[in-house]
């Protein structure tokens, strides 16, 4: 019987963000910010380096999207009340077309970051874990064939 073996490797990303979940019944639909956590796992086997994906080359990846949205105010283009008042504003906006839950905020960057990594040779998955809190997380995954 033949055997797949693959190796998966990991790195943990840091961002500031701030934005507001209008249809919450709760503190969550004013507007705050967090000290968000991202950890990008890739799935496949090794090449002849004995490397799934150079650590370097996996930063360099999710640092620019990543640069894209730290220390703005992600905006769901459905929030009315927001994007009025954010109209013609000074400030950092990025404009969205989803609830800007974490399980909306792990879903859009592993879109960005598997249309980067789609074309890596070897990769079969990628795993994206986004956190809020140090107690919670909203993960997706998706696999390349």
């Amino acid at each position: 019987m033949d055997i797949k073996k693959t190796v998966k490797i990991g790195d943990t990303f840091y961002w500031e963000m701030g934005h507001r979940l209008p249809y919450h019944s709760g503190g969550c639909e004013n507007i705050h910010g967090h000290s968000y956590r991202l950890v990008v796992e890739v799935e496949g086997t090794t090449d002849r380096r004995g490397m799934v994906m150079d650590y370097y080359e996996l930063r360099a990846i999710v640092q620019p999207i990543l640069s894209e949205i730290d220390h703005c105010f992600m905006c769901s283009t459905d929030d009315q009340l927001m994007m009025a008042f954010l109209k013609d504003s000074p400030f950092k906006v990025v404009y969205v077309d989803f609830p800007t839950t974490a399980e909306n905020i792990a879903r859009y960057l592993l879109t960005r970051i598997a249309e980067k990594l789609k074309t890596h040779q070897g990769i079969e998955a990628l795993t994206v874990r986004v956190s809020e809190t140090h107690r919670d997380f909203a993960e997706c995954r998706c696999e390349f064939r």
